[in-house]
């Protein structure tokens, strides 16, 4: 891999160095936001002294282990942007506020954004709409968001994975929640949203497995991820990630969030599949963080784990989030895809899937 060495270079690596001796290992900035740290636990079994915990725990890397992961992600990598400027589609407002009660629509916006309408009820998944997600943080290497705010009728339901920057930002929830009903959260997430301004009636937060019947043909509930929280020097893991399940009269999604390739996408499969569409992670990975971002062959199988129709690749070409190329991410899942007879929904950002009758899966990252 070629190494890039710069003055801008040079300074994040030793921000990031400092953030490390602080105690918290995969910050970007400090949290404002105390109140964040007293979680609403619930007697979760997956909190214990006084941190939540994955299914499947790992060992925490070394000190020296750690700052070498550190200037591997500063200095390390290759074709991490690209050289060309990305297609984008204009976002289809009208199919999103749609009353129909027979249609599963999704814009994917980039990252792990979607706009959904899934037989007439409108979610958004971890909207991240600014270009700059923190101080020190990734800049959309696809440009501006496609979405305009001002063109989103109401929302029933924001769906939030985890509170990492690229998942959960400050700019598009001040900017939408006064347009949405209802917010779905997992455990200790709230406390950040109230802080921003959404009331806290219409929060509500989920512990792996918890469903809610939002009405008589909608069910959501918050499934495990292979994954960890924090946003601060000293926060990390006291709030839930999750992948989300959306099951609605016609039409059943799956929305993984973060995670790395376990055995929960077998139980979740057993317990609520099969699935119409999967939206999973692929991309952000890397052999010295495999236990909490998979591998695009990975997210295939998820998919299969699954027992899911059409798979739509999220989490990749949108933020420079590890070492690989930009596009290495696409190029991998759509080669397991076709090796193992997968469907794959691939719009450019912004682009519109109806399923199962508009499939966008053209290779348009290979220019």
């Amino acid at each position: 891999m070629k190494i890039f060495v710069t003055k801008k270079r040079l300074l994040l690596f030793s921000f990031l160095v400092v953030v490390l001796f602080g105690g918290w290992k995969y910050c970007t900035v400090i949290s404002k936001n105390e109140d964040s740290k007293k979680v609403k636990t619930n007697n979760s079994k997956n909190f214990r002294e006084g941190k939540f915990r994955n299914a499947v725990e790992w060992q925490q890397p070394s000190l020296l282990k750690n700052i070498s992961i550190i200037w591997d992600f500063v200095f390390k990598g290759k074709n991490r942007k690209p050289g060309f400027e990305l297609p984008k589609d204009s976002v289809n407002y009208v199919l999103f506020n749609s009353d129909s009660s027979h249609h599963l629509s999704v814009n994917w916006l980039g990252h792990s954004s979607l706009m959904i309408n899934i037989d007439g009820t409108k979610i958004l998944t971890d909207p991240v709409y600014e270009k700059k997600v923190s101080f020190f943080g990734p800049t959309r290497i696809n440009g501006e968001s496609p979405v305009n705010i001002a063109q989103l009728g109401e929302i029933d339901i924001v769906i939030i994975s985890h509170n990492h920057y690229d998942h959960l930002n400050e700019y598009s929830i001040k900017q939408i929640h006064k347009k949405v009903r209802r917010f779905f959260v997992p455990l200790g997430a709230a406390p950040l949203l109230i802080e921003w301004g959404v009331d806290s009636v219409k929060i509500q937060e989920f512990d792996w497995w918890d469903e809610v019947q939002v009405s008589e043909h909608l069910l959501i509930a918050a499934t495990p991820a292979q994954h960890f929280s924090g946003r601060g020097l000293f926060d990390r893991d006291e709030t839930l990630w999750s992948s989300w399940v959306i099951k609605s009269k016609n039409h059943k999604i799956f929305f993984s969030g973060d995670s790395g390739y376990f055995d929960g996408f077998k139980k979740i499969g057993e317990k609520y599949g099969p699935f119409d569409m999967t939206f999973i992670e692929c991309g952000a990975y890397n052999e010295q963080w495999h236990h909490i971002h998979m591998y695009p062959e990975e997210t295939v199988q998820a998919h299969i784990d699954l027992k899911g129709e059409v798979l739509h690749p999220i989490h990749w070409g949108t933020f420079d989030l590890s070492m690989h190329a930009w596009d290495e991410p696409m190029k991998r899942a759509s080669k397991e895809a076709a090796m193992r007879n997968v469907s794959l929904a691939t719009p450019v950002v912004g682009g519109n899937t109806i399923f199962a009758n508009k499939l966008t899966s053209n290779h348009w990252w290979s220019k």
